[in-house]
């Protein structure tokens, strides 16, 4: 059974697909569900998709939002870097445009990093914050480039082959990687000017840029939102250390880890994600 026909023949909600203007970025958005609005944010060079599994399950509790980030996906294409106040300012106007005053924050990768700068400056639109594998503590050189490479090499030439290997990286599993994903992605990076606009998402894996957005000890300071951490046994973006370290540092941090996944614990073991996130949020629901 295919990603869209899963959500298509839940029974416990309806999903819709549409997109929202936010300033210059027609944004496509997936909403299902009712209740406290739950928002899921994808990384870099990602996608809506890579939560398509787990809105079902979510949905059963949440008003789930997902979407594309700017330049990402099916929104608005890039033709200027983007740092993460941009992803922020996005975030913020998208809550704005759906009538959303107040919502939970879950975030892979450079989601998860985005969702702390935005707690850290708009505390009071946010509820709880699962932080998945998050970005934004770490520079090392080595996997900087290795994210550079697979994801341009696959924006600029997108065959299955280029694209399998960027979503290799993001698994423990490489079988993890369906037929369906690897098509999805292609068609997503077969877009006119997606190559371009790559490479100016990619800009945060430049050391220099990388390091005036690092999210700072202050910063996360201030974040007293409940917030679990959600690291993997196999993650090639770095060590569970790394994870119970950003946890420590949250007021009120908590560490959950995950075995038998690399990057992408909500795709790779789904159950297991799902159950943290519901386990987390639902003590103040």
């Amino acid at each position: 059974m295919t990603l869209w026909t899963d959500l298509a023949l839940t029974t416990l909600t309806t999903f819709r697909v549409h997109t929202v203007q936010v300033g210059p970025w027609s944004t496509r958005v997936l909403e299902a569900g009712t209740g406290q609005p739950l928002v899921l944010m994808h990384g870099t060079g990602g996608h809506l998709e890579a939560y398509a599994r787990n809105v079902p399950a979510l949905a059963e509790r949440f008003r789930v939002v997902a979407y594309d980030f700017p330049g990402h996906g099916r929104t608005t294409l890039a033709t200027r870097d983007l740092e993460i106040a941009d992803y922020v300012g996005h975030l913020l106007g998208l809550l704005d445009a759906l009538g959303i005053e107040r919502a939970h924050l879950s975030g892979e990768s450079l989601g998860g990093w985005v969702a702390v700068k935005f707690a850290a400056a708009h505390l009071d639109r946010v509820g709880r914050l699962v932080l998945n594998t998050p970005g934004g503590t770490m520079a090392t050189p080595e996997v900087m480039e290795r994210i550079r490479t697979l994801s341009q090499e696959a924006a600029d030439d997108p065959t299955p082959e280029r694209i399998r290997a960027r979503l290799n990286w993001l698994m423990a599993d490489p079988g993890s990687v369906t037929d369906e994903l690897v098509a999805i992605r292609r068609a997503i990076y077969a877009q006119p000017g997606f190559a371009t606009s790559m490479r100016h998402l990619l800009c945060l894996q430049d050391p220099q840029v990388r390091r005036r957005n690092l999210i700072t000890p202050d910063e996360l300071a201030s974040v007293t939102a409940p917030a679990v951490v959600v690291w993997t046994s196999d993650d090639p973006s770095g060590p569970a250390a790394a994870g119970m370290a950003m946890a420590e540092q949250l007021p009120h941090g908590t560490f959950a880890l995950i075995d038998r996944a690399g990057h992408w614990p909500q795709w790779e073991q789904r159950a297991a994600f799902d159950r943290v996130v519901l386990d987390h949020l639902l003590v103040a629901a």
